[in-house]
């Protein structure tokens, strides 16, 4: 089955956010989907944080002092995201919170975070309004105008698609925002979208807009959403007879993408932060300890929560 992971590096800066009580602990609070739709996106990035967690107290912690993580499950919900966050802040008294992933549940964390004057750094939300609503608001990932950049251009330069559709979420920052980014530079680079269709998280019928994406041939799909509903959209889209490549952003990146899609996302292409085929000793490194703890391959969630945990 071929599914290529675009892997897309971006420099980070380092961070000094940890602030100290009188505690031998530091607290640090965790929000995350743990549970719901996507909860392969908090549990890996939850293991991330873990694993990197285990490595720092190994050595001795920080300064004499161990870090001691309190998670809360938002269970997918921005809401329930909101007040995780601010149960973490004013009743844990944590010294710092790492997440959300997902943008919507940034956005929705990052005021409430900003507004208590308490570091927040998501590991992968690529919204960029994310970090434009406060100085306490950081993140460790690339932002969508740059994959949607990128994946605009693979379209174009790798595939040699000039005419493409897009099918986007808009009940969802993150897929709004990256189509948007994709688009403007796709037109810039002579590129033409026939149709932009829309559907919203949780359908699981998208048959009405792949119709019209194929009556318009285009060369490409580009689906800017999360595993959830693309796994759908791919079978679906198969079955109506597209063969053409589909194209999406780090949204896609979940084990249960192949559980959902099967063999219907052959022939499709992604972007993300991280790549397991990756030789460096550092990732090398990263998945040998993550496989004796977890059992499993970590995927691009799991390394930017190892990460986000590492630049705190």
């Amino acid at each position: 089955m071929k599914i290529l992971n675009l892997f897309l590096a971006a420099a980070i800066l380092s961070l000094s956010v940890i602030s100290y009580s009188d505690s031998n602990e530091i607290l640090i609070g965790e929000v995350g989907s743990l549970t719901g739709n996507e909860a392969t996106f908090g549990t890996s990035t939850h293991n991330g944080i873990d694993l990197a967690f285990r490595e720092v107290n190994k050595k001795g912690g920080v300064n004499g002092r161990m870090l001691k993580l309190l998670t809360l499950d938002d269970q997918g919900k921005p809401e329930e995201a909101a007040l995780a966050v601010k149960k973490l802040i004013t009743q844990t008294k944590v010294t710092a919170v790492l997440g959300e992933v997902a943008s919507s549940r940034s956005l929705a964390m990052a005021p409430i975070a900003q507004r208590y004057k308490v570091t927040m750094l998501s590991p992968s939300s690529t919204n960029p309004k994310v970090t434009q609503l406060g100085d306490y608001i950081f993140r460790v990932c690339f932002i969508d105008p740059f994959q949607g950049h990128v994946m605009a251009k693979f379209a174009l330069d790798t595939l040699k698609a000039k005419k493409v559709a897009i099918l986007r979420d808009v009940k969802n920052d993150y897929s709004v925002g990256l189509a948007n980014f994709f688009t403007d530079t796709f037109k810039k680079n002579g590129g033409t979208v026939l149709v932009d269709q829309s559907y919203s998280a949780g359908d699981i019928d998208f048959k009405s807009q792949l119709t019209a994406i194929r009556a318009k041939n285009p060369e490409a799909i580009f689906i800017p959403g999360y595993y959830t509903e693309v796994g759908l959209i791919a079978r679906q889209a198969r079955e109506l007879g597209i063969k053409v490549p589909l194209l999406g952003g780090d949204g896609w990146d979940s084990p249960k993408l192949k559980e959902i899609g099967g063999s219907a996302i052959e022939n499709s292409y992604f972007s993300n932060h991280y790549s397991e085929e990756d030789k460096s000793p550092q990732v090398v490194e990263f998945i040998k300890n993550y496989k004796e703890v977890y059992g499993s391959v970590p995927d691009g969630l799991a390394a930017m929560g190892y990460d986000a945990a590492k630049v705190l």
